[in-house]
């Protein structure tokens, strides 16, 4: 790997519930100390540091005296409330002994699907970094509902890195890295060390979710990753428990899984990013492998013509995902058609589009400028 030491100013670190809690289930506060020192060890290298925490509703559990993660909505969120106060406490009083402060944010997608709240939110984030803050972000979970969660961190962190430009993401997990195959079932297992795109091959190799605390797995980690090559924003995916492991990271050392953009390959823009990231997918398009191929290696717009199926209900303006005939997700955008419209128009051009729908001549199903490539 290279080092990263002279290159990352702002550097997201992501950590997960199963690496913040300890084998009782509860918050590992030597873990967070420990942690918030490597943060400091970093800020002394230059660096601007964001933390994203998960973990409130393990330590809420604690604090409420659940002995297992409750599967009602109101008791998770009760969870959260007061497990984010316990974790929030922890951060600030370590940190504070080290002359830093610490700033809570609390988000939900609801906060970054209003392109006003996404700018605010950014804003927010770069004002504590130029205070000289630690910013702890988690989602905000009194107050999220199925439709306007992130789902998980490692999606937050991806859009927390890319709502400020971050430099480097780092996702502190309860494994090495990506590996070839599941090294707690095959001895064999292997770790890659770099990966430079991420294919169905690829996320063929992620499981689900490894712990009774968290929420993500290997697969969340990948489409986190997927999304910032996109960005051109280098992600390590690394064992959070491995002592001394940020330093290891910036430094350059062979720890954890590195996804890098290939050299030479372009950025999307940040407004391809809220709508890929921070908005909800309404629908779904399905195109053809030509269509495919246009829009994944010739930088085209999705045509109508190369769709040859919609699913869901959505109104022209709103985000859908695009896949393949396989089902894999390509990309996102915004659509230029109802779907209604969509049901009508889908494996039709451009020129017998307008004989019927004049008011749509030469609109693109989703336009280059709105659609995000994974």
């Amino acid at each position: 790997m290279a080092d990263l030491s002279g290159q990352s100013d702002i550097v997201v670190v992501k950590i997960g519930s199963s690496t913040l809690v300890n084998d009782r289930g509860a918050v590992d506060e030597a873990f967070i100390a420990d942690l918030c020192n490597q943060v400091v060890g970093l800020r002394r290298m230059g660096k601007r540091v964001v933390i994203v925490s998960s973990g409130a509703a393990a330590a809420g559990m604690e604090r409420l005296g659940f002995t297992a993660r409750p599967t009602d909505m109101p008791s998770l969120q009760a969870c959260a409330a007061c497990g984010q106060a316990a974790l929030t406490e922890v951060y600030a009083a370590v940190l504070r002994e080290q002359g830093i402060a610490c700033g809570q944010v609390l988000l939900t997608r609801r906060d970054v699907v209003d392109r006003e709240g996404y700018l605010n939110a950014r804003n927010t984030l770069e004002r504590l970094l130029d205070l000289g803050v630690v910013p702890v972000v988690n989602e905000n979970d009194t107050v999220s509902v199925a439709e306007f969660a992130f789902g998980d961190n490692d999606m937050l962190g991806a859009i927390v890195a890319t709502l400020i430009g971050a430099d480097l993401y780092v996702i502190m997990s309860d494994i090495d890295g990506l590996y070839d195959a599941n090294p707690s079932t095959n001895p064999d297992a292997k770790l890659i060390p770099q990966v430079e795109r991420i294919d169905e091959r690829v996320m063929a190799m992620a499981g689900g979710a490894g712990s009774a605390v968290g929420t993500g797995g290997m697969a969340t980690k990948l489409r986190a990753a997927r999304a910032l090559l996109a960005a051109g924003i280098p992600t390590v995916i690394c064992k959070g428990r491995r002592p001394g492991v940020l330093a290891e990271v910036m430094s350059g050392a062979a720890v954890g899984t590195r996804f890098t953009p290939p050299h030479g390959s372009g950025h999307e823009s940040p407004r391809k990013f809220w709508i890929g990231l921070a908005e909800v997918p309404r629908g779904t398009l399905t195109l053809d492998q030509g269509a495919c191929a246009a829009v994944v290696k010739r930088g085209a717009s999705v045509l109508p013509v190369g769709v040859i199926a919609t699913e869901g209900t959505y109104a022209a303006g709103d985000v859908v995902n695009v896949v393949t005939p396989e089902g894999a997700l390509i990309g996102r955008g915004t659509v230029r058609y109802s779907s209604d419209e969509m049901v009508r128009v889908r494996g039709l051009k451009l020129d017998v589009i307008a004989r019927f729908m004049p008011e749509k001549d030469g609109q693109p199903a989703i336009h280059r400028d709105e659609l995000l490539v994974f």
